[in-house]
């Protein structure tokens, strides 16, 4: 779960950071006719779904992976002979 919680947070990392630095250059432009302060709603919003969304994804990844590799013994690194 850790690494789908990293994983999102680096996405909410990129677009933020992207669409910061669009609203700082011209908030009329780029706000959408929203004020900072709903635009802070917004984010705390994004932050726990995404959260959420990490921790859900790294579950299934772990739930998934862990299916191939330890009951199929599907390695691709190491092939077993048969």
């Amino acid at each position: 779960m850790l690494l789908g919680v990293l994983l999102t947070t680096i996405l909410h990392a990129l677009v933020e950071s992207w669409y910061i630095g669009l609203l700082i250059s011209d908030f009329g432009t780029y706000s959408l006719g929203l004020s900072w302060e709903l635009w802070f709603t917004i984010h705390s919003i994004a932050t726990a779904v995404l959260f959420v969304l990490g921790v859900w994804l790294g579950y299934w990844l772990g739930v998934r992976w862990w299916q191939m590799v330890y009951v199929e013994k599907r390695h691709w690194l190491f092939r077993h002979k048969k």
